[in-house]
C-alpha cells in the first residue's frame, strides 16, 4: 500500500484528522484564500475553490466563515499575504516526504519544519531532492462496505478512474488531476458515497520501514501535519498491516 494511503487509514484509527477543530479550520480556511485568489470566487469556475470548499465543510466549518475565506481570496476583504511553498526531505529509514506549506511568514514556517524533522530522525532537503518520486493523482476514497466490490469497480470504470483498488475497508478510485472533478461528480451522480476526494502526491515506490523506525517516521507525520502552516504530507514509506497495528494505538 502506497505511503499516503497507508498514512490517511492510521490517522482514521487515531482519529489524528479532525480531532483539533481549530487547526483543521485555519488550514481549510487558507487553502480557501489561496484557491480564491488564484482562480476567482466562483467554485463552479474554479475546481481548486471547488475542492477546498467540500473539505472545510468535510470539517464542518459554517458558510459563513468559507464565505468570508473567499472574500479574502478575491480581494473583497482584507487579509494577510499567503504564500505556498512545498517541502521535501526524508524521515527515518529513508522514506521520502512531501510537504504542501501555505504561510504568511516562511522563515518561521521553515524553521518548525526543520524541528518537527531533526527531533524525529529526519532530514530536510533540497528543492526537487524527492519530488520525482511523487505523481500528482486525484484519489477518492469510498467505504467498501457500502457496495460491492465488482460494482464499485464498474462505477469507477464508468466514471473516467484511472486506476481502482482495494485498501482495507475502503476502496480507492485514482485520476489524473485533469478529470478528478468529473470522475468525483460521475460517481455522486449514482449515489457512490465519497468519504474523502483529494488531489495528492501519489509515490511510485515505497520504502518498507519498521521497529522503532517505523514509530519514529509516524510521530514525524504527525508533527508535520500539527503544524498550522502545514496543509498537507506526503510520503512513500510501506509497514506491515499487522505492524501498523500496533503503532497506530
Amino acid at each position: 500500500m502506497a505511503g499516503h494511503s497507508k498514512w490517511k487509514q492510521i490517522k482514521r484509527k487515531k482519529a489524528v484528522a479532525d480531532s483539533r477543530r481549530a487547526s483543521s479550520w485555519t488550514k481549510a480556511i487558507r487553502e480557501i484564500t489561496v484557491a480564491a485568489r488564484a482562480g476567482g470566487g466562483d467554485p463552479g469556475g474554479n475546481p481548486r475553490l471547488r475542492t477546498a470548499i467540500d473539505a472545510a465543510r468535510a470539517v464542518n466549518m459554517p458558510n459563513e466563515n468559507i464565505d468570508r475565506a473567499v472574500k479574502k481570496g478575491t480581494g473583497e476583504l482584507e487579509g494577510a499575504a499567503l504564500e505556498e511553498i512545498v517541502y521535501e526531505g526524508y524521515g527515518p529509514g529513508g522514506a521520502a516526504i512531501m510537504i504542501e506549506a501555505t504561510t504568511d511568514n516562511p522563515n518561521r514556517t521553515v524553521a518548525e519544519v526543520r524541528h518537527a524533522f531533526s527531533r524525529q530522525g529526519g532530514n530536510l532537503g533540497a528543492t526537487n531532492s524527492v519530488a520525482w518520486m511523487f505523481d500528482r493523482k486525484g484519489q477518492i476514497l469510498i467505504d467498501a462496505s457500502s457496495l460491492d466490490e465488482d460494482r464499485a469497480l464498474e462505477l469507477a470504470l464508468e466514471a473516467g478512474a484511472e486506476d481502482f483498488s482495494r485498501d482495507g475497508d475502503q476502496y480507492l478510485v485514482s485520476t489524473t488531476p485533469s478529470t478528478f472533478h468529473a470522475v468525483q461528480d460521475a460517481l455522486k451522480a449514482k449515489g457512490v458515497p465519497i468519504e474523502s476526494a483529494e488531489l495528492a502526491q501519489v509515490p511510485r515506490n515505497t520504502v518498507k520501514i519498521e521497529g522503532k523506525t517505523a514509530e519514529q517516521m509516524l510521530k514525524l507525520m504527525e508533527a508535520l501535519e500539527e503544524l498550522d502552516d502545514v496543509s498537507k504530507v506526503f510520503s512513500n514509506f510501506d509497514i506491515d498491516v499487522s505492524q501498523m497495528a500496533e503503532v497506530s494505538t
